[in-house]
């Protein structure tokens, strides 16, 4: 995809707040630190229109991003980072259900897993509710570079098992190296046209 223009549009907490528009739109959620700041940064091809940070927990706001005027990225807040305090750990639930929830121009969701660590419980119970939501799920391992070819195959393996999916239906990613990125594209454009051909 030619990324002609990126704009920031907004940050929202809650339905009231999110941007008027009906554009196709593309979530992004995944633990605190997985790398969604540097995987969506690496898509729309800039350096920090997305700010990342090495301190987890920063992203407590649904963020709304507009590509090429007619594309709607939405980065979502980390989750399971101990520190962050209870209360605010609390308010992550209630917030990404209401937004997928409500959301009717919401194609899609891609999940974020650090490839050097196991799927744990919040990823299975994510896939599994949206699910129930009918809602499509991409899974993504960031962080690819970390791991050699052969452990990279290992790790998504281990994935596919988990999720009960083949190896197409996970994606490999770097940010460093970019792998994974047109794989990335190519399934959001399977869903935008599967949203125009529906309209």
């Amino acid at each position: 995809m030619k990324i002609r223009a990126v704009e920031f549009v907004k940050s929202a907490v809650k339905p009231a707040h999110y941007p008027e528009y009906d554009f196709p739109e593309i979530a992004f959620a995944g633990r605190s630190n997985v790398g969604k700041s540097s995987l969506i940064n690496t898509l729309i091809s800039r350096r920090d229109m997305v700010k990342t940070s090495s301190r987890p927990g920063c992203t407590q706001l649904i963020n709304f991003f507009l590509v090429n005027g007619d594309l709607s990225l939405v980065d979502l807040p980390g989750y399971g980072y101990a520190k962050v305090s209870k209360k605010i750990r609390a308010q992550w639930q209630p917030m990404v259900e209401t937004y997928v929830g409500t959301r009717k121009n919401l194609l899609g969701l891609i999940l974020l897993m650090d490839i050097r660590r196991d799927p744990g419980k919040e990823e299975l119970d994510m896939v599994r509710w949206l699910e129930t939501k009918q809602m499509p799920c991409l899974l993504v391992l960031t962080k690819a570079d970390k791991l050699s070819k052969t452990k990279q195959i290992k790790q998504l393996d281990a994935a596919c098992a988990a999720f009960n999916r083949d190896r197409n239906g996970i994606v490999l990613f770097s940010a460093k190296t970019r792998q994974g990125r047109q794989t990335i594209w190519d399934e959001v454009h399977n869903l935008i046209d599967w949203y125009q051909e529906e309209e």
